[in-house]
């Protein structure tokens, strides 16, 4: 069991409170920039968990790449530079336990009885969740061999950009098309027809960015498969509806996140009405929010980099020649926390 638990639990508690007041502030302060720079680094930490994403954005928001003093040593050959002063992060840190038990017919469930008629116990080992603080450095606070080349910027067009929306195209729950349409429409999701489609004409990133922007749709507000799903799993209370503005939050969010994962510039995206719809929420309904997107951003990314490579093999695409979309090369610390 990890030493001085009380003081353990008030450092969480701090930490708790910080991230708290961290989150309020991304979506009250009316900073629009400071939205933006929050969805940036959850493009970059997406396998993360939104406490953890927090947490770097609060304390160094730039930070590309963070891990622990020894990762950084074993596995990457950098040292972290004298006088560096950490990240902190919550991570797992959790204990066995053994425990006596009753012991359980495993076809009946019920309790074994001994020759006197008494209940038989059995001893189990069980895992007590725990949590810690720890500190973890950005690339910039270390020095030693370079990291491996990471993806190319696809910044104004995108290298093999047919490939790329074929594996959007592969990555969305329905189907996807581009097709002509008004000019004051990028793109819909039409849940009665069950499909997606996007403006012909428009250039290679606007493209990208309104087909994840309605793939993000599809996902999340697809209510009346959801409801469906629901029904089969015998849930008696499916998900509400959503109200518009907020389905348009998360959606224009995921959008713009999974693009800067991939180093696509799509521009002063318009988050304007971030402040308003946030007015009057209460914290847990923020927190589920940003959890969703987090959520659906890092799945949708997972999706796309394996069509991607897929795709690219069978078109024979030579991705040592262009660096394909790809993850960070570090492995990621404390996802699920």
């Amino acid at each position: 069991m990890p030493e001085k638990p009380g003081k353990n639990r008030e450092q969480l508690k701090e930490i708790t409170d910080r991230i708290e007041a961290g989150i309020r502030d991304i979506f009250e302060s009316g900073d629009m920039e400071k939205y933006r720079n929050y969805l940036r680094t959850m493009s970059r930490f997406h396998n993360y968990s939104l406490n953890n994403q927090a947490l770097i954005h609060l304390q160094r928001p730039d930070a590309p790449h963070v891990a622990g003093y020894n990762r950084w040593r074993d596995k990457f050959s950098r040292h972290v530079l004298r006088g560096e002063k950490g990240i902190t992060i919550i991570a797992p840190t959790p204990y066995k336990k053994k425990i006596e038990q009753e012991k359980l017919d495993p076809d009946t469930k019920l309790p074994i009885l001994d020759a006197d008629g008494k209940v038989m116990t059995e001893e189990k080992e069980i895992e007590i969740p725990m949590f810690r603080p720890v500190k973890v450095f950005d690339y910039a606070q270390t020095d030693g061999k370079p990291l491996p080349e990471l993806a190319s910027s696809l910044s104004g067009t995108v290298p093999h950009y047919e490939a790329f929306m074929e594996a959007l195209r592969r990555s969305a729950p329905v189907p996807l098309s581009v097709e002509p349409m008004a000019a004051n429409m990028d793109g819909y999701f039409s849940p009665d027809q069950q499909r997606i489609a996007i403006r012909t004409g428009m250039s290679e990133v606007q493209t990208v960015s309104a087909a994840v922007h309605e793939i993000a749709h599809s996902k999340l507000h697809n209510y009346a498969q959801v409801q469906e799903e629901a029904a089969r799993a015998g849930d008696k209370e499916p998900p509400k509806k959503k109200d518009r503005n907020t389905e348009e939050v998360e959606a224009e969010s995921i959008s713009y996140a999974v693009c800067q994962y991939y180093g696509i510039q799509t521009g002063e995206n318009s988050f304007g009405y971030i402040a308003n719809w946030s007015q009057g929420k209460e914290l847990p309904e923020l927190r589920a929010s940003l959890e969703t997107i987090n959520k659906a951003a890092g799945e949708l990314i997972a999706d796309i980099d394996r069509h991607y490579k897929v795709i690219c093999k069978e078109r024979g695409i030579d991705l040592t020649a262009a660096p394909e979309p790809q993850r960070d090369p570090i492995e990621q610390l404390a996802a699920d926390i």
